[in-house]
């Protein structure tokens, strides 16, 4: 059981009232970080689709640059065969000569694969520019929201950083196994470790508390805490006036 005066029931009251300020302003800007990583990860999900256009884009624009090279080297083989073919004898003649008609049958089959890349990858450039623009356009507009977020909550975190230094001030003024106790209490019910009974009522729980255990909250010479959720009571009257 600890011992505690009026005078420090006042100040866990005070350091409760600079507690819930700080949780309920912590509350409102980590549901801002949060919105602020809503419109991150929009962000970031068009980023991953524009990186795989562009990754299909090097795809068909690779596949477009082996045609085209392919089509220079079957070319290539045409131009020796057509020459070998002006030195070739009878045998060799009707050999290279069906060479020659292979590889060009090859040529058309590789020029229309080609021009079949080439629409596709002109289809996919204009694709990807377009998106790459609304890329840069979604980027701006979702910098400038955050910033506003961050412009709109600059008062807040001000606010914040104050109830912090004005927490620690009161909670140096209170004896070390109170405070112990309180932040024991505050850490497992989110911040509430403090709550007035009124009528037999804890307002934490808004249970009842036994009429004996009510006057001793009452009297305030020792902690008292409520049986139902293990908060610190304490009656408006003890505060100091």
């Amino acid at each position: 059981m600890i011992d505690i005066t009026k005078a420090e029931v006042d100040i866990l009251v005070q350091l409760q009232k600079a507690e819930t300020e700080t949780v309920h302003i912590e509350s409102f800007l980590n549901d801002v970080e949060k919105e602020k990583s809503i419109l991150e990860s929009k962000l970031t999900d068009f980023q991953s689709a524009l990186n795989k256009l562009k990754s299909d884009f090097d795809l068909i624009a690779k596949a477009c640059f082996d045609a085209e090279l392919e089509i220079k080297l079957n070319d290539d083989r045409i131009e020796k065969s057509s020459a070998n073919l002006k030195k070739a004898n009878s045998k060799d003649y009707p050999l290279l000569q069906r060479e020659i008609d292979n590889n060009k049958k090859r040529r058309e089959t590789l020029e229309n694969l080609y021009l079949k890349h080439l629409e596709e990858k002109e289809s996919q450039e204009k694709v990807l520019k377009e998106q790459e623009q609304l890329f840069v356009q979604l980027t701006q507009q979702i910098r400038s929201e955050q910033e506003n977020i961050d412009n709109k909550s600059l008062t807040d975190r001000e606010r914040l950083a104050e109830h912090r230094v004005k927490r620690e001030e009161i909670a140096r003024t209170l004896n070390k196994h109170l405070l112990s106790r309180f932040n024991e209490i505050s850490e497992a019910s989110g911040g509430l470790a403090v709550v007035e009974v009124r009528d037999e009522l804890c307002r934490g729980c808004f249970m009842n508390i036994p009429p004996q255990l009510y006057i001793e909250v009452r009297r305030s010479t020792y902690l008292i805490q409520c049986p139902h959720c293990n908060k610190i009571l304490y009656h408006i009257e003890t505060l100091s006036q």
